[in-house]
């Protein structure tokens, strides 16, 4: 189970740190007197399982365990060879102490910040109500300039073919080589939404322009589209609310901090 990776570092350092809390508790192994915490291994299943959907069992413990021996043993040859001297080690530790500390305040802050049944409600009907009911099958060509755009529009008035010029001449490398398709999707998801909705089925676009430059867009249909049920989206909503709650807590604490 060995990985040396630097986040496998960096997770045994944090683990180093905070041995010394469950130094007292009875211990998984003792190896050259350190002591090997069952809250670590315990701590270690727990990711494990959660992670990767494992489970318990005494194997995925004995394994863990043994890993941990096989991280202590290491680690105390690094120190024996002063690698927890050096500079890059140092900051390594601090990092590791970061993470762990950084970690125990989002979890606390959600605990201690719930967010209700009714606002993960009142979100869905907002997303419901601004998503709309229908999505579209639509196809583009991106090209860098409005001039580049108009030449296209005139090729297509001449009969050309929307996929060929497409193929030519788009700088989408996304949906060039389908012929600007995009698929369905829902008007949201487009950057030039509002010229989208507003044309015909076959109905081929003005040049319209985005961040990423000047589109021709060509409607291929309209359906319905039926809204996931609460139960499906509740998880990914509360996950939303959950980060705009951090985010918004984070900028809170950097506006009174002393930053030089």
């Amino acid at each position: 189970m060995l990985k040396f990776s630097k986040l496998a570092i960096i997770t045994l350092f944090s683990a180093l740190a905070v041995n010394q809390v469950y130094a007292q508790q009875k211990p998984a192994a003792v190896v050259n007197g350190a002591i090997i915490s069952q809250a670590i291994v315990d701590m270690r299943v727990k990711a494990e399982v959660s992670s990767k959907g494992t489970e318990d069992t005494p194997e995925l413990r004995s394994a863990i365990k043994d890993d941990l021996i096989n991280r202590e043993i290491m680690a105390q040859e690094a120190v024996k060879q002063g690698y927890d001297k050096l500079p890059e080690t140092l900051s390594q530790f601090e990092l590791a102490k970061q993470v762990v500390l950084v970690n125990e305040f989002l979890q606390n802050y959600l605990k201690n910040h719930p967010v209700s049944e009714d606002l993960i409600k009142q979100e869905f009907e907002n997303i419901k109500k601004t998503t709309g009911n229908k999505e579209y099958n639509a196809r583009h060509i991106l090209v860098k300039n409005e001039s580049e755009a108009k030449s296209i529009a005139a090729q297509l008035k001449k009969k050309g073919k929307f996929e060929e010029l497409a193929k030519k001449y788009s700088l989408d490398q996304g949906s060039r080589d389908k012929g600007g398709s995009l698929g369905w999707a829902l008007p949201g998801n487009f950057t030039f939404a509002d010229a989208l909705v507003n044309l015909k089925k076959d109905e081929v676009s003005a040049p319209v322009k985005s961040d990423a430059g000047w589109h021709l867009i060509k409607l291929e249909g309209v359906r319905d589209f039926k809204f996931p049920d609460y139960r499906e989206v509740k998880g990914n909503i509360l996950r939303r609310l959950q980060q705009q709650a951090i985010l918004k807590a984070v900028a809170d604490m950097r506006a009174k901090a002393k930053i030089e």
